[in-house]
């Protein structure tokens, strides 16, 4: 039996559960001790993925830079950095985004027509075409071409489809969630999970690992509950 990525979701949100503002700025509210929360996920993980939404909303990624983390994985054998991928079924990414001159390696999983432009270029060091259902790309397929290349960790920074998407397959094992003080509001500010949504008898179900405050913010821990 295949064995699939162990995934956790990494998301910051505000008190009523938005991730960014109705403009959908980029979310730049979380405070030290959540980046360094973050930093250390990132760390943990043997990849990092994304949506084109997200890589579009802030241009960059987060990078590992605490020599500490820096050297534990180099103490496990791996990169100083995770393979950083961004899924996308158009493909439609600004090559001149900053995302492109950090020091980490690129990935794109797109479908044929997205890999069109990105195919004669240098950006990513791999393109993988994902096969489509009903013109989007099928994540169950992801994930299994995740594990045929030994992408054993995984953390999901979003955006909330990509989330969506993959608690619909049953994909993520565990969140973490940052909950940080400000209110934002919107009827169209986007919240961790969006996508049509689930009923409340078939909804996720989540186990409490464990929760910590410092200073105001709060973080929440969760396992997905599989038994049901």
């Amino acid at each position: 039996m295949q064995k699939l990525p162990h995934t956790t979701v990494v998301l910051a949100m505000s008190a009523d559960g938005k991730i960014a503002d109705f403009q959908r700025s980029p979310a730049r509210f979380g405070s030290t001790a959540d980046k360094i929360h973050l930093e250390t996920q990132i760390a943990a993980a043997d990849a990092i993925l994304f949506g084109a939404g997200t890589l579009r909303a802030y241009g960059t990624t987060l990078t590992i830079s605490d020599p500490n983390l820096l050297q534990q994985r180099i103490t496990k054998n791996k990169s100083p950095q995770p393979f950083h991928l961004v899924i996308s079924g158009s493909g439609n990414i600004n090559p001149d985004i900053k995302f492109f001159q950090q020091p980490i390696k690129r990935w794109l999983l797109t479908t044929e027509t997205g890999a069109k432009f990105w195919q004669a270029r240098s950006e990513f060091e791999q393109i993988l075409v994902i096969e489509t259902i009903n013109g989007k790309i099928n994540t169950l397929a992801v994930w299994q071409h995740l594990e045929s290349l030994q992408i054993q960790r995984l953390a999901v920074l979003g955006g909330g489809e990509l989330v969506a998407s993959l608690l619909e397959f049953n994909l993520i094992d565990e969140l973490w969630l940052t909950v940080c003080p400000l209110i934002l509001g919107g009827n169209t500010a986007p919240t961790p999970v969006s996508g049509l949504g689930f009923r409340s008898n078939l909804a996720p179900k989540l186990q409490l690992l464990e929760v910590n405050q410092v200073n105001q913010e709060i973080f929440l821990h969760y396992r997905i509950d599989k038994s049901y």
